[in-house]
């Protein structure tokens, strides 16, 4: 195995003279190969990355292009350290001497002798693997308050007890493209066998026993320890990411004990006969199965990069913001100019995903003609943390490749008429019209009856959200309509006669829809795109084309969006266990978690704690004595695309709570 990763590694760069500006690595220091925590020598090559991320061109950059030599970071060479651009900041410069002496260190003390072909340290990615630290410490909380780690699935919810009590079922791994171990799943399959971690035994060591694979729901599997053959009783749930679970095997290499669970170990007597008989033809993980999974969780996004993204106060313009925290390949983003509390934090932030069609690097508006927030210099952001390892700018080739637009036989034209998802309402799709033309395919597109520039907003050609006219009538959804329309007379060729408009041509639009593999009633775990922070316990409502209408459980139906089928922003069941981010149960779950924790506080003669004060917006429904001694309002803001917005066709009174809040 050591030799295949040695053979394997191509990410370490190799030690190089270095300018006056620059630290000078000791030549008398030999450099040694540093593992990381899980001792795997690094396996991702800085300039060709191996995962499932593996970022994309979207076009010729504002650059050249350079990559860090001490932690691989890509940027533009302009904004790079010193004069031969190798490093992307002065601490990557200075660590670059200060981590070979430790390589060299730690193989001096590992008994292995330096050579002087042995690499510098690959400094790991640190932001890209919080989630990961997070959920192993246990502990978290980021600096907005959301949990994260073990606190964050530790809120009572349970997918396994929630999926086999109700029946539901739930959308396979392989409908998510952007998720780890998306290409490595057709190898799960009912019927496998993998060694766990034995619950049912009384010995003072951990020992393990093998279980197959009962039935599937995203990430979480059902298992039964073998020797229960039919009974059912002792069933369980457990995440195939986690790291108590190993392919056939894994016990043997590594000096585990397989012991049978206490329930059966004497209804059979000669257990080595009995498994070897089990065993004979049944398939297991890839022996690389958690290999995989580690390279499909680095992601070339850390804190201290440069991106645009929308501006949440004004949808139609972007602005400038600082990548402050990496979960999963979701992105907290700190605009540049926010301004901070008293306590220091960001007054605003947003959340979304890599590969977001609301993120672009740095340079993008200028180029496709899109308005851009100018930064305002009067405002100090500097005392941040993040703000002081602002590293470099993102560059085009870390962004999803956006779909290539033809446009021989006409393209979008401005006041060509459509059909488009409401930005400010998910589950709404409205009469639209093109509004302007900017470059490389993209659109600023307004909801008839919403005149004003400030509710435009940008789709490129190929986005999900806009639709030929008559989409809503073929699928049977109810379209929303300008005012002073009537849905009952309401028809396409009568309005375009009335506004002297065309309709945009149907070939325009990316209609595209393979067999995705989503049924409606599956379950899934997904973004609330309105509070953009919360992942929540979601349903599959219907399908429309490349259409998915998700609906929250525990929630009133005006609360459904749409998102295409390959959106970034959906997520397979235990998707938020194996990342450390924290998910959303349904509203009455958590009301059940109250009264329970309640109920306990009673009988233990305690009082119980405390409500504090609800705000206005509040759920009548839920009762003081229900919200908990740390609860705020379960509805604290408004959604991020309606603050400083006039947005009279948004309907929701109310937003998610988290889990915290209540």
């Amino acid at each position: 195995h050591s030799q295949e990763r040695d053979s394997t590694w191509t990410g370490a760069p190799q030690p190089k003279e270095m300018d006056g500006e620059d630290e000078e690595v000791d030549d008398h220091e030999e450099q040694a190969v540093w593992p990381d925590e899980a001792g795997m020598f690094p396996l991702q090559s800085s300039s060709s990355p191996s995962t499932d991320h593996t970022p994309r061109e979207d076009g010729p950059g504002e650059g050249p292009c350079a990559v860090c030599e001490m932690c691989g970071i890509v940027g533009t060479k302009d904004t790079f350290f010193s004069k031969t651009k190798r490093f992307c900041s002065v601490s990557c410069s200075r660590s670059y001497s200060s981590n070979s002496k430790k390589a060299s260190i730690l193989a001096r003390l590992q008994g292995k002798p330096p050579t002087k072909k042995a690499k510098v340290l690959h400094k790991a990615a640190w932001s890209s693997k919080i989630g990961t630290f997070l959920y192993s410490q246990g502990v978290g909380q980021l600096l907005n308050g959301t949990m994260t780690g073990q606190d964050a699935v530790a809120t009572g919810f349970d997918w396994g007890t929630y999926l086999t009590e109700n029946g539901f079922d739930a959308a396979p791994v392989t409908c998510f493209r952007h998720v780890p171990l998306y290409s490595q799943w057709d190898d799960v399959t009912v019927g496998l066998k993998v060694e766990v971690l034995n619950s049912d035994a009384v010995l003072p060591s951990k020992v393990y026993w093998i279980a197959s694979i009962i039935c599937l729901a995203g990430y979480k599997a059902l298992l039964r320890y073998e020797g229960f053959e039919d009974d059912s009783s002792h069933d369980f749930w457990c995440n195939l990411g986690t790291v108590d679970i190993h392919p056939i095997g894994w016990c043997a290499v590594n000096g585990k004990l397989l012991v049978p669970p206490q329930s059966v170990h004497q209804r059979i007597k000669n257990w080595k006969k009995y498994l070897m008989n089990r065993l004979v033809g049944a398939h297991t993980l890839p022996v690389d199965f958690y290999i995989k999974m580690a390279e499909n969780m680095k992601y070339p996004f850390r804190q201290g990069m440069r991106v645009e993204v929308v501006d949440r106060t004004l949808v139609s313009r972007t602005r400038t913001a600082v990548v402050d925290t990496v979960i999963g390949g979701r992105l907290r983003l700190l605009y540049e100019d926010a301004g901070l509390e008293a306590g220091g934090e960001a007054l605003s932030d947003f959340w979304c995903h890599m590969w977001s069609p609301l993120l672009h690097p740095v340079g993008w508006s200028r180029k496709v003609g899109h308005v851009i927030k100018s930064s305002d210099k009067r405002v100090d952001m500097s005392s941040h943390p993040t703000f002081r390892k602002i590293y470099c700018d993102s560059v085009p080739h870390l962004f999803k490749k956006v779909r290539t637009v033809y446009m021989e036989g006409g393209f979008f034209q401005e006041g060509m008429k459509l059909e488009a998802i409401d930005p400010l309402n998910l589950g709404n799709i409205c009469v639209a019209t093109v509004r302007k033309v900017l470059l490389d395919g993209y659109l600023m597109v307004g909801l008839d009856g919403v005149e004003t520039e400030d509710g435009w907003f940008c789709y490129h050609a190929s986005s999900h959200a806009i639709l030929p006219v008559g989409f809503c009538e073929k699928n049977q959804i109810p379209l929303t309509l300008p005012a002073g329309y009537d849905r009952v007379t309401f028809t396409w060729p009568k309005y375009l006669e009335e506004t002297g408009a065309i309709a945009a041509p149907a070939r325009l639009f990316n209609t595209d829809c393979p067999g995705h593999g989503f049924a409606p009633g599956m379950k899934l775990e997904a973004v609330d795109l309105m509070e953009p922070r919360l992942v929540c316990v979601a349903t599959v409502r219907r399908c429309a084309g490349r259409l998915l209408l998700l609906h929250f459980d525990g929630w009133e139906p005006e609360f459904d969006q749409w998102v295409d089928y390959q959106s970034p922003d959906i997520y397979p069941v235990g998707w938020c266990e194996i990342t450390g981010y924290q998910l959303q149960p349904p509203i009455a779950s958590e009301k059940k978690m109250v009264k329970k924790k309640l109920a306990n506080l009673i009988s233990k003669n305690l009082p119980p704690p405390r409500a504090r004060q609800r705000s206005p917006g509040s759920d009548p429904s839920l009762k003081a004595e229900e919200l908990g001694d740390d609860s705020e309002s379960p509805f604290p803001a408004p959604p991020f695309f309606c603050q400083g917005l006039d947005a009279p066709s948004y309907r929701r009174s109310s937003t998610k709570t988290t889990s915290q809040d209540s």
